[in-house]
């Protein structure tokens, strides 16, 4: 039997917690620089430098096969300088969004299965858009990375909801999942719904905010459905053995060896980045 909520409101979920609904500073202090055309990458790298933890993380990542540079880069400066500022504050941000939600309780749900499936997505997106004419560069793989945020409010403010969720979707047949559409059922709204919310909060941009919104909604035209459509197959190559006809359908011109690729080269990724960005999840 599903109990519906239907008093509760997305809002109601991201009052009362200043560390979840709040911005992320050291994202919103690059934001600063990166609009400043006074600015340089030695302000930047002074903003995440600020933050030592950060930093070494940032520059792992930046040394790994995640950029695939031939030598080491000791410097934010230096990494700025070649993977561009923007690129880099997502980056940061990345690790930080990381960091809020990986200590969530759950019984049914793992953080580290979570996260691991999202990286998937990111990495797959990443890919997909170098291949598609790099419309995304700098974002398609923080939006894939953040794309199912919505469902780590959920466990962190109704976790008794978002278990009877969990459940539901557990006795569902493979091809017959509609999580979201469960998640309406019992609760009102979707961790979709949640997910923009929150990264509209945060003050990101329009594009994240909407590849999260939009997810839903594949017959929709309009500003930024592309990579809401590009983070929708990323999501679906991370889950599952994908049909080429789901790709054709959506007006994307890539071959199925084309694809096969793709899954090579983000499979042989993983193991190394989830290590990098997720040092406190790793299973023992």
């Amino acid at each position: 039997m599903i109990i519906s909520n239907p008093t509760l409101t997305v809002a109601d979920l991201l009052k009362g917690d200043i560390k979840l609904a709040s911005p992320p500073i050291v994202y919103l202090a690059l934001q600063k620089v990166v609009e400043d055309p006074a600015k340089t990458a030695k302000d930047a790298a002074a903003v995440i430098e600020s933050d030592a933890a950060l930093a070494l993380r940032v520059l792992k990542i930046v040394n790994s096969a995640f950029y695939g540079f031939p030598a080491q880069i000791s410097a934010v400066a230096t990494a700025i300088t070649l993977i561009g500022m923007r690129e880099l504050q997502n980056l940061v941000l990345a690790t930080v969004v990381i960091e809020r939600f990986s200590d969530l309780p759950g019984q049914l749900f793992s953080v580290h299965d979570f996260w691991a499936k999202n990286l998937r997505c990111a990495l797959i997106a990443r890919e997909l858009d170098a291949r598609m004419g790099k419309n995304y560069t700098d974002t398609a793989f923080l939006c894939g990375l953040v794309h199912d945020v919505g469902q780590l409010v959920l466990y962190r403010r109704i976790p008794i909801l978002a278990r009877e969720v969990d459940l539901l979707v557990q006795s569902q047949l493979p091809g017959e999942i509609d999580q979201a559409g469960i998640e309406q059922q019992v609760i009102g709204f979707d961790h979709y719904e949640v997910g923009a919310e929150l990264c509209r909060l945060w003050k990101l941009p329009p594009v994240v905010v909407d590849s999260i919104r939009l997810h839903r909604y594949p017959d929709y035209v309009g500003n930024n459905a592309k990579i809401a459509t590009l983070i929708r197959l990323a999501d679906h190559f991370s889950r599952v053995d994908n049909p080429y006809d789901v790709l054709t359908a959506n007006g994307f011109d890539l071959s199925p060896e084309q694809i096969s690729q793709v899954m090579d080269k983000t499979h042989d990724e993983f193991e190394e980045i989830f290590k990098l960005f997720f040092p406190s999840l790793q299973k023992s």
